[in-house]
């Protein structure tokens, strides 16, 4: 083949393989949209994760009644080296509440401490030790609204609240020592889920409240009230409302209990958490609104049965965020029983878990007297499950 027609089949070649790549260049362009100039780059769509659309919280809740310190209570606690110690009270207790992320009970003898001089009724006082124990067994809400806070004045109070102030992830409500304390911030915040804490309670036995320092006990009307929880509702998932109210050992609430109880539901309270008749009253719902009447004594010094009887109830908290929007439940709602023993001359004091009480610590049948309490839990409400715990 002669030189010149090899020369020529190149410069075809050459020309067909540049219009090749002018014409996928400009193809390309077209397709992409864009001027010829500019060249685009498209990221990969990443789905978003599933659990970064839906997030859940869980919160759980226990409560038990009266911390009410009688002489033989008190003494119990007394080592041989003049101190005092109460773990024991609650060995058969601690384990259960170790379960839960928030425990409340109500400290209804205040904790003035020795220095005051202890005492019984009618007016208590009671050593600070008691409050040591507590926290150990993993109590961390404390009721300190009650018919007994003023038992012994102003100076018990104030020995009391200096006591709980340094309590390290514990809460109280319902008793302050100054008008600052008082508007201190009641919000909690566990496992992603932000709670609101208040108490109070219908009265003081008479004693009056010194008038400019209201602060020192949290007496129940409804204006109050209201301004309070309102001023929390919006900016918490949860409010728990701790009311001493009603009329001491009856097992049935009184009209104005369930009133107060309706007021606060409407307030939009989600668990109200009741105490002072020292016996058990039902478990309710008003609507949304879980409602304990009664948790009864947790321990006392009182003897008859249905006053060593009482409650622990719980529940469980739920918050579920999706798109955005935020959804609370609460179900899971629990009452069981437990009761205070001790031994001749109030000795040896131990709350027991029905599902541990034996016929030898109790003195009668423990499935019929469990049967017989059981039935007052959830007399209005079915939904209340009882007799759950020990049983797998």
């Amino acid at each position: 083949m002669k030189q010149g027609s090899i020369k020529k089949i190149w410069i075809i070649l050459l020309i067909l393989l540049l219009a090749g790549s002018i014409s996928l260049y400009f193809l390309e362009s077209k397709i992409l949209n864009k001027p010829n100039n500019e060249v685009e780059i498209k990221e990969p769509i990443e789905e978003q994760p599933e659990e970064e659309k839906r997030k859940e919280y869980n919160l759980s809740l226990v409560m038990v009644g009266d911390a009410l310190y009688h002489t033989g209570t008190y003494k119990d606690g007394l080592q041989k080296d003049g101190t005092y110690n109460y773990e024991h009270q609650l060995s058969d207790i601690a384990p259960i509440i170790a379960d839960f992320d928030l425990a409340y009970y109500n400290q209804e003898t205040i904790l003035g401490g020795t220095e005051l001089g202890l005492s019984s009724y009618p007016t208590f006082n009671s050593p600070q030790e008691i409050g040591d124990a507590y926290i150990k067994a993993g109590f961390n809400l404390v009721s300190l609204a009650n018919n007994h806070t003023m038992d012994r004045g102003e100076k018990a109070i104030l020995k009391s609240v200096a006591y709980w102030r340094d309590k390290t992830g514990v809460m109280t409500a319902g008793s302050y020592d100054s008008i600052e304390d008082h508007a201190r911030s009641h919000i909690g915040e566990k496992n992603g889920i932000t709670y609101a804490f208040l108490a109070y309670t219908y009265g003081t036995n008479g004693i009056p409240v010194p008038k400019g320092k209201e602060y020192l006990v949290n007496l129940f009307d409804k204006e109050t009230a209201k301004k309070e929880i309102e001023a929390v509702r919006d900016k918490v998932d949860v409010v728990l409302v701790s009311m001493h109210w009603g009329v001491e050992y009856t097992h049935t609430p009184t009209k104005e209990q369930r009133e107060q109880a309706q007021f606060l539901a409407d307030l939009g309270v989600d668990v109200i958490i009741g105490s002072h008749p020292h016996v058990i009253q039902p478990i309710e719902h008003i609507e949304d609104t879980i409602v304990i009447y009664s948790l009864g004594n947790f321990i006392s010094g009182q003897g008859d049965l249905m006053k060593r009887i009482g409650i622990i109830s719980s529940l469980e908290i739920h918050k579920v965020v999706e798109n955005e929007e935020t959804t609370i439940t609460i179900d899971n709602v629990k009452g069981d029983l437990h009761y205070t023993y001790h031994t001749a001359g109030h000795k040896n004091y131990r709350v027991i878990p029905f599902y541990k009480l034996t016929k030898q610590e109790l003195g009668q049948d423990v499935a019929k007297v469990k049967a017989e309490y059981e039935a007052i839990i959830n007399k209005n409400d079915k939904s209340i499950l009882v007799g759950t715990l020990g049983v797998a």
